[in-house]
């Protein structure tokens, strides 16, 4: 999403319904590859109604679980959460509220939904209401250059998909 804040990287808004703990940490690694993919280095929000164990529940647990294997497994990424979507935006709402948090000073740009009905749903809105514009979704993980174009999309929509969809076929071929 290309917002008047800068760009912001959703995942998962297409494809996985409801992820486990471990399939959002490969969720994780495969959208910080996308991320890095745009010459950004990536900081990772784990997103859920809950902020740092705040309120119960099985999306809220899934997401503190994830959020612990992802530092497990990429531990020189900035990862923070679990963490509403207004705490992770917010620097200074962090700074007062949760000190310790490491997106302090690290600006969130990489925002892991708990699952499909979220992320879509943030992104839909954000597109038609925030003035943001949406790029993707962009598939990652795949074995070809693999993308989507939504119902309705754009001349400008259809552009960057594709330029996108080149740049990623010549990078595969490298490989």
């Amino acid at each position: 999403m290309n917002t008047a804040k800068g760009p912001f990287f959703f995942s998962d808004t297409t494809v996985n319904v409801n992820p486990t703990a471990e399939e959002l940490v490969e969720i994780v690694g495969l959208t910080a590859d996308g991320v890095r993919f745009f010459d950004i280095e990536p900081k990772v929000a784990m997103l859920s109604y809950s902020n740092f164990g705040s309120a119960k529940g099985e999306i809220a647990s899934k997401t503190a679980k994830a959020t612990a294997l992802a530092k497990q497994r990429f531990p020189n990424m900035v990862i923070e959460g679990e963490m509403q979507a207004n705490v992770a935006v917010n620097e200074e709402l962090q700074k007062e509220t949760y000190p310790f948090s490491s997106l302090i000073g690290n600006k969130a740009n990489t925002l892991i939904f708990p699952d499909l009905s979220s992320g879509n749903i943030a992104y839909k809105l954000l597109s038609e209401l925030g003035n943001a514009e949406a790029i993707g979704p962009v598939l990652l993980g795949m074995n070809k250059p693999v993308h989507i174009l939504q119902l309705g999309s754009s001349i400008r929509e259809i552009i960057n998909m594709v330029a996108i969809a080149v740049v990623d076929a010549q990078t595969k071929n490298r490989t």
